[in-house]
C-alpha cells in the first residue's frame, strides 16, 4: 500500500477538502486527486463523496480512516528507529527516587553506548497512550488496574516484585522494631499523600487496605518528599509506607527508621511496557537486561493484588 496514498487520505479526510489538503501537503490540488484515486482502486471502494462544501467520508472512508492513521504512526516509529543509534531509547521511569530509576541506571551502566531519553509521566492511561503514538519506547508500570486490563497491542512482562517497608520517626510506638508484620500495623496510622484516587498505585494501596484492615490516609497537599519525611520525623502518631529501592537522605537529626514489613511481605509489582509494534533496536536489548537481572515473582511469604498479571 503506498504510504503517501495513505498519507493523503488522512490530509484530506481532516481537511474537508482537496483543496486545503494539497495546500497543507505543498502539492497540486490535481496531485491529491491522483493518490486518492490510486488508494480507491487499490481497496476497490469510494472513500470520499464530493458536496458542495468539500468532501465527506464515505461508510468505507469512515472504516479505513483509523487504520489509516495508525499506519503512519507505525511508518513513522519504523522510521524512527530503524537504526541503532539514530535516536535515543526513551523510557518513562515514573519519578526519579523509584526503582525503575534504578533499574534504568543499572541498564546505562551496561549498555553505555545506547543513548538514553528518560521521562516521568504521572500514570499508566498516560503511559499507555504515550506508547500507543510512539512517544515513549517502553514505560514502567504496575500493569494496569482492576477492570481495566492492557490494550491487545500493549505488550508487559514482570521485572521486580519490590517489598515495602514503614518509615517512622524516632518518637514512633514502632520505632524500635527490627521489622513488622502487617497485622501489626492495623490501628496505625500510615500517611501518605501522594496517593492519587483512579492511579494504578492507588489502586495497589487501595487492595493492601481492604486485604489487611490498615488505614492509610492520603489528606492534605503533596508537597514532595522532603516535606514527607520532615513530618513523619515530627509527628509520633505517624508512619509512610516506601518501597525498599526508594533513595532517600534526609539530616542526621531526624532519627527515620526504615522497617521490613512481614507475614506477608507487600511488595510493589513493576513491569515493563511497551508496544508491540515498536522496532526499536534497543528495546529488545533493555527487555533481555531486565530479564537477566529480575527478581523473583510471587515467591512464598509475599503479597500483591490479584488483579496483576502474571510474569
Amino acid at each position: 500500500m503506498d504510504l503517501e496514498a495513505v498519507r493523503t487520505f488522512v490530509a484530506v479526510a481532516e481537511a474537508g477538502q482537496f483543496q486545503k489538503a494539497a495546500a497543507d501537503l505543498a502539492v497540486t490540488q490535481q496531485a491529491v486527486s491522483k493518490r486518492v484515486a490510486g488508494l480507491e482502486r487499490d481497496l476497490g471502494v469510494r472513500l470520499f463523496t464530493r458536496t458542495p462544501r468539500g468532501a465527506e467520508l464515505t461508510i468505507d472512508g469512515q472504516a479505513f480512516a483509523p487504520h489509516a492513521r495508525e499506519l503512519l504512526r507505525v511508518a513513522e516509529r519504523a522510521a524512527g528507529s530503524v537504526r541503532a543509534g539514530h535516536r535515543p531509547l526513551r523510557v518513562d521511569v515514573i519519578a526519579s527516587r523509584v526503582a525503575p530509576s534504578g533499574l534504568m541506571r543499572g541498564f546505562h551502566r551496561a549498555h553505555p553506548e545506547i543513548d538514553l531519553d528518560v521521562v516521568m509521566l504521572f500514570d499508566v492511561e498516560a503511559a499507555v497512550t504515550a506508547l500507543r503514538s510512539g512517544a515513549i519506547d517502553a514505560s514502567f508500570r504496575a500493569v494496569a488496574m482492576p477492570g481495566r486490563p492492557l490494550p491487545e497491542d500493549i505488550a508487559s512482562v514482570r521485572v521486580l516484585d519490590e517489598p515495602l517497608q514503614l518509615l517512622t520517626g524516632p518518637a514512633h510506638a514502632l520505632a524500635g522494631a527490627r521489622s513488622v508484620t502487617v497485622a501489626r500495623l492495623a490501628g496505625h496510622r500510615i500517611w501518605m499523600p501522594g496517593i492519587v484516587p483512579g492511579t494504578e498505585w492507588a489502586a495497589y494501596y487501595d487492595d493492601l487496605v481492604a486485604e489487611f484492615g490498615l488505614t492509610i490516609e492520603a489528606t492534605g497537599p503533596n508537597f514532595g518528599s522532603d516535606a514527607l519525611l520532615d513530618t513523619i520525623a515530627d509527628t509520633p502518631a505517624l508512619a509512610t509506607f516506601m518501597s525498599e529501592q526508594t533513595r532517600l537522605v534526609w539530616p542526621a537529626g531526624h532519627g527515620l527508621r526504615r522497617i521490613p514489613v512481614t507475614d506477608p511481605t507487600p511488595v510493589y509489582p513493576h513491569s515493563l511496557l511497551w508496544h508491540r509494534d515498536n522496532p526499536h533496536p534497543a528495546l529488545a536489548t533493555l527487555r533481555a537486561h531486565l530479564a537477566g537481572t529480575a527478581a523473583g515473582h510471587d515467591t512464598a511469604g509475599t503479597w500483591r493484588p490479584d488483579w496483576v498479571l502474571p510474569r
